[in-house]
């Protein structure tokens, strides 16, 4: 399996208004409940008016489109982490699972995932 690093720094934040989130952005993830509108966006594009945020990310994803009917590619990943004591926040498109550990962890990431078989670009 093919893991695509993301070349850019990431931040967490959770937002105060959805007027606050740039949805012209080339990158970002929004997602709002009854109590809460959470936002990752590359760090420079965070907004000013967060209520918490936290900054250091970096991420990859899973190259290809992956069908709804396979089972356990993320568990697989984030148990080579967790073997690695390596936390990660993940978040996911219609396609894909993208992975983010904190910018400390990158590398060392990535040479696990190597390690256990997957294929850096």
């Amino acid at each position: 399996m093919k893991l695509k690093k993301l070349n850019f720094d990431l931040t967490i934040c959770k937002v105060v208004s959805e007027s606050e989130i740039d949805f012209g952005a080339d990158f970002y993830f929004a997602g709002k409940t009854h109590d809460e509108i959470s936002l990752v966006c590359r760090t420079e594009q965070t907004p000013k008016n967060t209520a918490a945020r936290d900054d250091g990310w970096r991420g990859f994803f899973i190259q290809g489109t992956l069908d709804f009917s396979l089972v356990g590619i993320l568990s697989k990943i984030s148990a080579v982490l967790a073997e690695n004591r390596i936390g990660i926040f993940a978040v996911s498109t219609f396609n894909t699972d993208y992975i983010l550990v904190k910018k400390e962890n990158f590398e060392n990431a990535l040479s696990a995932l190597k390690n256990a078989g997957y294929e850096i670009e």
